[in-house]
């Protein structure tokens, strides 16, 4: 699968799944926790995309695709939901195939259809464009205020690269790399938390390198600024020094005179 059907796949499920957990609330769910690690004696065997609670006081682990869903979605759901004590759902678009229908029937998974549930007017549209892109602006700020103030040159040096590159095709020319090489030390400053895991499309990272590098040079701009400073505020010291010794050697001068 080529970075771009990758990046649209993701962003896809991402759009699936804020859509889910609106639906869910609407229909009277309570959203408990997101992308659950399911673990066995301390080692992750899975992840449940949502743990909701029903009215009832019912607690559901929830698997939500961005497509259609198959066997192997209706089998995960239900193991981890097993393991986990919770009762299995599933939003989706609708099942794969009629096998994948009456195994969730039979194994008593609840599957909830988007298409049949899912219609949204104006207003809803603009309250969850709103949101989305609020959720956008806070990743931003976030990225801008908390991104770590020591990074490794070669990180520094690529980030720069990238911020000024139309294609990734550039970047990887300018830095003289090839794409897996560039991909790996980005999977590397996104593991040490540099580059936020939902910046995937090269034109997120690029956005991304930007205000990193704005930030970096804000910073050094500030430290300057502070050195500058200080330094003023030596020589104004050493200048009071200089005009008391004056001030000093004068009045010395006219004492030696006066006793001429």
């Amino acid at each position: 699968m080529s970075n771009r059907s990758s990046f649209s796949a993701s962003r896809r499920w991402l759009s699936s799944e804020r859509i889910a957990l609106r639906v869910l609330e609407e229909l009277g769910f309570k959203i408990l926790e997101t992308r659950k690690k399911v673990l066995v004696n301390g080692i992750e065997v899975g992840e449940i995309d949502a743990v909701v609670e029903d009215s009832s006081g019912n607690k559901w682990g929830v698997e939500i695709k961005a497509g259609r869903i198959d066997v192997t979605g209706i089998r995960q759901i239900y193991v981890n939901s097993i393991i986990e004590n919770v009762k299995p759902m599933v939003i989706c678009k609708g099942f794969a195939d009629d096998a994948a229908k009456e195994l969730a029937e039979k194994l008593g998974v609840k599957v909830i259809e988007l298409s049949d549930v899912f219609l949204v007017d104006s207003e809803e549209l603009e309250i969850i464009v709103r949101e989305v892109v609020e959720n956008a602006i806070a990743d931003y700020f976030e990225l801008f205020f908390t991104m770590p103030s020591n990074i490794k040159q070669e990180w520094y040096e690529t980030l720069k690269v990238l911020a000024n590159s139309l294609t990734i095709d550039e970047a990887c020319e300018k830095l003289g790399v090839d794409i897996n090489t560039l991909a790996k030390r980005l999977n590397e400053m996104r593991e040490r938390g540099l580059i936020p895991k939902w910046a995937r499309k090269f034109s997120s990272i690029k956005r991304v390198a930007q205000i990193i590098v704005q930030r970096q040079a804000m910073s050094h701009a500030m430290e300057e600024s502070h050195k500058i400073l200080e330094m003023i505020k030596t020589l104004n010291t050493q200048f009071s020094q200089l005009i008391q010794m004056l001030s000093s050697l004068e009045k010395n001068l006219k004492s030696f005179e006066k006793n001429q």
